[in-house]
């Protein structure tokens, strides 16, 4: 089981983006930042704060997973109630599509911004351990800077050249930067820049780490390697590079994947900070939340939309709101004895009565987030369910790894490939044969059975360059990236300047 972790904010209550019209909030009144960081509980706590707008990040984890062909959006089968998730799963979105896409946006520059402060003031004291906590510090910027690119292209950025190489700024973006602040001039320079601050993390993170949600060596290393495959669409030496550190992930010997009955229980609280967790996002239900500031909660309101629709009655699930659907697509791919699909899947479609109907309904549900009972009533339901999100698991560094040492001529493609076959089906019986055609396209199917339903699988297919042809209504030079939602181009007087091509 895992630790409950409540995350206090103590004095970090600034910069919090989304629920406001401004691009970056000051601090409040009584904060004077000139007298902080004078010894290592203040730099802890600093660094507490810019850990907690992980837990936004679910916002990120829905709409990927809706903006894949594999899933439907769902909601009320008669009125468009999340019309922006709506207008994604069909790519018909624009910049006055909000709601979700401005909280992305808000909240990853909110975290960004938070662990800037900290690498801003890095030299301001000297204490034991300083170096572990300024790693943590870099890793969290990536890990915001990444989303960011991943959904919007080529950000805004304060950058400068440091010793040679373009980094991004170790200081604070303020209101009145949004006036100025340009682009990054293309994705590879951003991709470019993040991986600059996880180099600097890699080299003062520990192996392992005391606290669940704190980032470890292997944590860094693993979206170092995913950085250099999204990087790979421009530059194909990166699969290389890829290879080479997502090799060092898997020679740590620090993870491995669950099997049989544990593995069944992966996305349970039980499977929770596993020994395939690489890098998990924490939640806890203990503090309420309130439907004014969502992202107040120290839970997740994720699994309430992947529920199905009241009324319905289950004895371990709760009811939600009929989001996130399957299709009977990808059910399909699963083959009998693959025990990913009764991982993946919860299947109601002898039972369609049980429940009030979704818009898209197919029956099927995502199961690996589902609102479970044992979770309610801690809190604020549904507004804080407890469910940790796997954001680097290990059957994800084993198919990164793959698809790397595919592109770049490596030897362990087919036996990383193998290792998450065998954990599927119990044995080698499903081992790669050349029968079956590309070892690539293997990998790439492979990832999306095993992956499904985490938010990954609309960014696979952008970066592979096979969204165009797979996606319905994908137009290829726009939909690769969302757009900036509009309140937040006109409030940074940036239409012309930050505009996405296409929107």
């Amino acid at each position: 089981m895992k630790k409950r972790l409540i995350i206090f904010l103590s004095f970090i209550t600034f910069y919090t983006i989304g629920c406001t019209d401004d691009f970056v909030e000051v601090e409040p009144d009584g904060f004077n930042d000139s007298d902080f960081f004078n010894n290592q509980e203040e730099y802890e706590s600093a660094l507490v704060g810019a850990y907690d707008m992980l837990q936004a990040t679910f916002w990120n984890v829905l709409t990927g997973i809706v903006a894949s062909p594999d899933y439907a959006a769902g909601g009320d089968e008669f009125n468009y109630d999340q019309p922006t998730l709506q207008n994604i799963n069909l790519m018909i979105h624009t910049p006055s599509d909000e709601n979700q896409l401005r909280s992305i946006w808000g909240l990853m520059y909110a975290g960004l911004n938070r662990a800037n402060f900290i690498l801003e003031f890095k030299n301001k004291s000297e204490f034991a351990g300083k170096e572990e906590i300024i790693a943590q510090a870099y890793f969290l910027r990536a890990y915001y800077t990444f989303e960011l690119a991943k959904f919007f292209g080529n950000v805004p950025l304060k950058t400068e050249n440091r010793n040679g190489v373009l980094r991004i700024m170790d200081e604070r973006i303020f209101p009145e930067d949004e006036f100025s602040m340009e682009r990054v001039s293309d994705l590879a320079t951003t991709y470019s820049l993040i991986e600059e601050d996880l180099k600097e993390a890699i080299a003062n993170l520990p192996v392992t780490q005391e606290l669940p949600y704190e980032a470890t060596k292997g944590a860094a290393q693993a979206l170092l390697g995913k950085v250099y495959l999204y990087h790979a669409k421009f530059d194909q030496s990166k699969y290389a590079e890829a290879s080479t550190v997502l090799n060092q992930v898997i020679s740590s010997n620090q993870y491995a994947l669950t099997t049989g009955e544990t593995y069944q229980m992966l996305f349970e609280g039980e499977g929770e900070n596993s020994s395939e967790a690489v890098f998990e996002i924490q939640y806890t239900g203990i503090e309420a939340a309130g439907w004014g500031c969502i992202e107040c909660s120290q839970g997740t309101y994720f699994p309430q939309f992947c529920g199905p629709r009241s009324p319905y009655n289950d004895p371990v699930y709760s009811s939600g709101w009929g989001f996130c659907l399957p299709s009977v697509e990808l059910y399909d791919l699963f083959e009998d004895g693959d025990a990913r699909r009764d991982v993946t899947f919860f299947d109601l479609r002898d039972a369609q009565d049980s429940y009030t109907q979704s818009r898209d309904d197919t029956g099927l549900f995502n199961k690996k987030y589902m609102p479970r009972k044992a979770d309610d009533g801690v809190g604020a339901d549904p507004l804080n369910y407890s469910q940790n999100y796997r954001a680097i698991r290990y059957a994800d560094v084993l198919l990164m790894a793959a698809e790397a040492e595919a592109q770049s001529g490596g030897g362990n493609a087919e036996n990383y490939l193998n290792q998450v076959r065998a954990r599927a089906y119990g044995d080698n019986s499903h081992d790669y044969t050349s029968a079956e055609g590309s070892l690539l396209e293997a990998i790439y199917l492979e990832r999306r059975k095993e992956m499904a339903g985490e938010g990954h699988g609309f960014f696979d297919l952008v970066r592979t360059n096979r969204a165009a042809s797979t996606i319905e209504g994908f137009t290829p030079n726009k939909n690769e990236v969302f757009p900036i939602p509009l309140i937040e181009l006109q409030l940074a007087q940036a239409e012309e300047r930050w505009g996405n091509p296409g929107y």
